[in-house]
């Protein structure tokens, strides 16, 4: 009953400018659905409903942009651009240098990938420390980890371009 109550919320916010729980209370009732104010207020909280401002000027129940996957991508990227010195490896250690302070903001965007072979991180105020299983995967890290900066950096001159 629950899973189908919110389903129903959400096609309600969906099809309707829902600007108070009682609103919604009332839609939720004309559908069947007999719910407490404290139990709509639990769901709002769980499916997780924000108040978006209308053209209107009036608050209405939405769900969240979520962000695309690409605008991920996009922060790596300028992470890396803004943030790394260099990057090389010994055995099958990463070492990447960065500006003072970037360490974390970089090792929290290399954390958030899947890469093969990667075992951890280590980050302190400039320098990442990453451990791979093999030598290879180090190397091999490493050269992709110097093509993405690389990368990063020709797109910034060409936007600098246009």
């Amino acid at each position: 009953m629950k899973s189908q109550r919110q389903e129903k919320i959400l096609s309600i916010i969906q099809s309707h400018t829902i600007t108070t729980q009682e609103e919604l209370q009332s839609h939720l009732q004309e559908a069947g659905f007999h719910a407490t104010q404290a139990t709509i207020s639990r769901d709002i909280k769980e499916l997780r409903l924000v108040k978006a401002l209308s053209s209107a000027g009036n608050y209405y129940y939405t769900t969240p942009v979520q962000k695309e996957p690409e605008a991920t991508v996009l922060n790596i990227d300028f992470v890396f651009l803004e943030s790394i010195r260099s990057v090389d490896f010994a055995g099958n250690f990463v070492v990447v240098k960065c500006y003072a302070g970037m360490a974390n903001a970089v090792c929290v965007a290399v954390d958030t990938g899947t890469w093969d072979g990667l075992v951890g991180t280590i980050a302190g105020d400039d320098t990442i420390f990453l451990l791979l299983r093999t030598q290879r995967q180090a190397e091999e890290f490493a050269e992709f980890l110097r093509e993405l900066v690389a990368k990063a950096k020709a797109s910034r001159r060409q936007i600098g371009k246009d």
